[in-house]
């Protein structure tokens, strides 16, 4: 490697690399032609060498003037307001009706032997020094045939300069009117680089120019972060010169990947609509993928699937645009086009149009997408995956409905991108996508036979590809679409991970400026009974009350305005925007009923407030139904554009916008309930986006989380995600051993029921048979006790659940487990319990006093850690423990300290915690935990619990003492961690 010093010798070096081994001319800056960005020898040079019969004709009508003419036309068609030089390179030019050809594009096939030639005949050049103006030198400019498409500013910083004093240049130095960076007009993308970073813009505009990192990425895994790798041999940016800028990349680029995006906004003064454009240029990692997954299928046809795990940032949309309109082309190596028809799904209601839009800018042709919007219904959906239209982009809600009426796909290829792979690709729906579009044929009337294709069906089909885009894998996520790596783990074909992001600048680290509060308040019992309860069901009640509870809320406001008034409102040049996250709809009502009183008191007209919920909502002791268009005034379909407006600062939410929604004026969150793995991402996330050209800062205020706990959901989606554990048809067997053992199901019934589902014509006679075989096993579920019939439910439920996935993840077949599968399916939807039964009423039975919002812990810095291993969920963990039933008075003592005595709730919390914590470093009970099951465990445990109190007796003297003085209440007090402590030194 040679040892630059200057920039100079690293201009040199570059145009050497060129030369050598691209195949580059280098010419003089004299030959350029600074009024049309040209080097006009060279286009007139490819022009008559590729279409020398075009320009014999061109040049008898316009004789000497030929060449001023082409050059004239050309320079007025990339000026004008709807031209650019992209469009021209892309579609040539017309003159008295002939056309010429700008650039030849590699074929999809080597058929065509002409234009092969004509390919190979593109001239690529590079000029060092080039004047734009009298004012204005640039390092380096690259041409294709002529035309100026790219400038460089080269920086090296064995010199003590970098990529940024580029940028700098770029942004002072650097007229945006010059023609060389007239928009649309002159080069396509400007690069700012040194000897370790590239950076790009497309859009010169002053000190407002925007620039892009196009950087590969600095290591791998969990060490993912931005920047470049470091070589022994070659500098960290030889990609640009190894890649980016050899001819066949050039090329690949200009006709496949830039392509320019139009935006609508409406002026709210004026009503007018403006519209804004923007020459989109791939970032490295979204050209990375669409090459490296083009790649991976052009060997391997439709035989894999692929996850695609790209952070929040990464410009996803435009990512399935790019991959779906190159896959409707794609071939492999013997000229056969692969996919007939490409399928974009989204978990979505409505399909976004800026997807439809992108890919109508990569290649304006009528009929090569249609979106299925919400008008269209199932039968149009089917009508489209038998038609010719290449892209197909719908809502994964519709697939069920067609798994049965869709005929005649068995002979056609499908690729199916998911955007936004999540929970929806485990269940049903994907179950019915791959049977709707799979080639599994049913080869014989035989219902065994039919059962055994239904299976096939389900899972990977030999005739679909799936490409899942997700930020946020789950572990099943990762089982059905991530591919083993060489240490035996499930993992994402290709990673931007969220660190990635954050360093690069495109997406904010939202666990900064992070503060969690605690809510402190004093319960007791309103009635002199002592009813007995289910601890689960009560604690729900008590926190729900807690929840509503009209003072707690009052005094949350006050905390969530007076922190935005101060802190958020004057960001973002005063456009800040906050969203609340509460508990429930009601809470949704009354949050927003609190805070017009507070700002009404107060006299603040500065702050105004939108809600978003489902539905209607009623309160008690209100007879008024509350909805979310009635409390905000307008239609549900305009809360995003009014929320947008600078009339309204903040919205409160109840399980909506908590995913998708995309505002970049939020700056904070308050969040008032719990959030757990991957909803706790999302959630958070919507605070992450940019703001561009503010330096946006965040703010979370956390009522009802720990910070160590939302720090824990991030750290699986903070660089790669690796699945450790696979699934085995060995826990679906323990799981249906559980359910024969309840002797519930009739296995006669279980195989008359299978051969009625599988009759072509199902009478109505049938379907009574049907009922009757469920209503007989509902029968003899009935005759447990009510908790046992739960048990028994809730083990069918995951039975089911588990089965499932399965299917679309193995090639697990056993027909008597399917007809098993079949029965209960049915069964559970004529048994549906929904009520909770059994439980206790604690409207009236209690208060809640002595409310106290306290501040615990303020974070200003994340010092987030990977914890890239996720495992699957087992068989095992489905399984329900029995229900505990302790006396409403013991509930109460335990929210309040867990004793019988006045202990201050906060340090009688931390006192258990610290037990807790002593338990979990013990190694005798670490060994007892592997080796027993949980009852066989408590033993150990109970007899560890003396020792800890024992060692934390200096800490809290009186309460630790009364625990081991008391057996009862010890082991009422401290049962309750038993469970968590043997799962957590289990998998220790």
């Amino acid at each position: 490697m040679n040892n630059i010093l200057s920039e100079k010798e690293y201009q040199h070096f570059i145009m050497d690399r060129l030369v050598q081994d691209n195949g580059y001319i280098v010419r003089k800056a004299t030959n350029y032609d600074r009024f049309f960005a040209m080097d006009r020898e060279l286009l007139f040079r490819f022009l008559n060498d590729t279409q020398p019969n075009e320009m014999d004709a061109l040049r008898k009508i316009y004789k000497t003037d030929l060449e001023d003419t082409i050059v004239g036309f050309i320079n007025a068609e990339v000026t004008k307001a709807r031209g650019s030089l992209l469009d021209v390179l892309k579609h040539g030019i017309e003159i008295s009706n002939m056309k010429l050809e700008l650039m030849y594009t590699k074929p999809a096939t080597t058929f065509n032997r002409e234009l092969l030639a004509k390919y190979e005949k593109n001239i690529f050049s590079v000029m060092e020094e080039v004047w734009a103006s009298d004012k204005e030198r640039v390092d380096l400019v690259i041409f294709l045939n002529g035309l100026a498409i790219m400038s460089f500013e080269l920086k090296c910083n064995a010199a003590g300069q970098s990529y940024q004093d580029a940028i700098y240049q770029y942004r002072v130095d650097r007229d945006p009117k010059t023609r060389l960076f007239w928009f649309k007009a002159g080069c396509l993308v400007n690069f700012a680089m040194d000897l370790e970073q590239v950076y790009m813009t497309t859009k010169l505009a002053g000190n407002a120019t925007f620039f892009l990192p196009f950087n590969m990425g600095n290591g791998e895994g969990v060490n993912a972060g931005a920047g470049n790798p470091t070589f022994k041999d070659k500098y960290s940016v030889s990609y640009m010169w190894e890649d980016i800028l050899t001819k066949d990349t050039v090329l690949d680029l200009i006709s496949k990947f830039i392509f320019i995006e139009t935006k609508e906004s409406k002026d709210e003064l004026t009503e007018k609509t403006k519209k804004s454009e923007n020459v989109i240029f791939p970032r490295y990692h979204q050209f990375d993928v669409i090459r490296k997954l083009l790649g991976d299928v052009r060997d391997n046809g439709t035989t894999q699937n692929y996850l695609i795990q790209h952070s929040a940032g990464s410009g996803k949309t435009n990512s399935i645009a790019w991959l779906a309109h190159r896959l409707t082309s794609l071939h492999d190596a013997d000229n056969k086009i692969i996919f007939d028809n490409v399928v974009i799904i989204t978990d979505r209601v409505v399909v976004d149009r800026q997807l439809q839009k992108a890919i109508m800018g990569m290649e304006h042709k009528a009929g090569l997408i249609r979106v299925m919007d919400d008008k269209c219904n199932s039968a149009d959906l089917a009508i489209a995956l038998n038609g010719n239209t290449k892209i197909i982009a719908t809502t994964i809600q519709k697939f069920p409905y067609i798994v049965d009426s869709v005929a005649g796909l068995k002979n056609k290829h499908f690729a199916v991108i998911i955007d936004e792979a999540h929970s929806s690709t485990a269940g049903k729906d994907m179950a019915a996508v791959t049977k709707s579009l799979g080639a599994g044929e049913q080869e014989g009337i035989d219902v065994e036979d039919m059962i055994t294709g239904e299976i096939r069906r389900n899972g990977k089909q030999a005739n679909v590809s799936m490409f899942a885009f997700t930020a946020t894998p789950k572990p099943t996520t990762i089982q059905l679409f991530g591919r083993l790596n060489t240490k035996g783990q499930r993992e994402a074909f290709h990673i931007y991970s969220m660190k990635q992001a954050i360093e690069e600048g495109f997406i904010l680290d939202v666990l900064q400026n992070y503060t969690t509060y605690d809510t402190f308040y004093q319960l007791n019992k309103e009635i002199e009974e002592d009813p007995r309860c289910k601890t689960a069901d009560a604690k729900r009640q008590i926190a729900r009350f807690v929840e509503l509870h009209e003072t707690n809320i009052a005094q949350r406001v006050e905390v969530i305005i007076e922190h935005f008034r101060t802190t958020v409102m004057p960001e973002l040049g005063g456009m800040a925007k906050a969203m609340v996250i509460t508990a429930s709809r009601q809470g949704a009502v009354k949050y927003r009923q609190a805070f017009e009183n507070y700002t009404k008191k107060k006299g603040y007209t500065d702050i105004k407030a939108l809600v978003a919920f489902s539905g209607k909502v009623k309160l008690p002791d209100d007879e008024t139904e509350y909805s979310e268009a009635s409390m905000n005034g307008f239609p549900e379909d305009r809360l995003t554009k009014e929320f947008d407006k600078d009339e309204y600062q903040v919205l409160l939410v109840a399980n909506k916008y908590q995913t998708g929604f995309d505002q970049p004026k939020l700056c904070a969150m308050y969040v008032l309930k719990k959030l757990k793995g991957v909803s706790a991402v999302q959630t958070l996330s919507r605070l992450n986006r940019i703001c561009p050209p503010f330096e946006k800062k965040t703010f979370v205020l956390d009522f009802a989380n720990t910070y160590e706990d939302i720090k824990a959901a991030f750290s699986p989606y903070y660089t790669t995600t690796l699945l450790s554990t696979s699934v085995t048809p060995t826990a679906i067997y323990d799981l249906e051993a559980q359910i024969d053992a309840y002797t519930v199901l009739d296995p006669d019934d279980i195989e008359k029921a299978n051969e009625l589902l599988y009759k072509k014509n199902i009478s109505a006679k049938d379907k009574q048979k049907l009922t009757f075989y469920s209503k007989r096993a509902k029968n003899m579920i009935e005759k447990y006790d009510l908790i046992k019939q739960h048990e028994i439910v809730s083990a069918m439920r995951h039975f089911v659940r588990f089965y499932e996935f399965l299917l679309q993840a193995s090639c697990f077949e056993d027909t008597d487990l399917h007809k098993k599968y079949n029965f209960i399916t049915y069964l559970l939807a004529y048994i549906n319990i929904k009520h909770p039964g059994g439980g206790y009423n604690l409207d009236g039975k209690i208060k809640a006093t002595n409310f106290v919002q306290k501040k615990v812990e303020e974070h200003t810095t994340s010092n987030l850690v990977a914890q890239p291993v996720v495992k699957l969920p087992t068989a095992e963990s489905f399984g329900l423990t029995e229900a505990k039933e302790e006396r409403l008075s013991e509930i109460i003592a335990e929210i309040n300290s867990r004793t019988g005595k006045a202990y201050n709730n906060d340090v009688a919390v931390k006192a258990m915690l610290q037990i807790r914590d002593i338990l979990l470093k013990s190694d005798k009970l670490k060994t007892s935990a592997r080796n027993n099951t949980v009852k066989d465990f408590e033993f150990s445990y109970f007899d560890d619990i003396d020792d800890a109190l024992i060692e934390g007796l200096e800490q809290n003297q009186d309460f630790f003492s009364l625990l081991l003085s008391n057996e009862e209440i010890k082991r009422q007090v401290l049962g309750i961690f038993t469970e968590e402590i043997y799962k957590s030194l289990r998998e220790a």
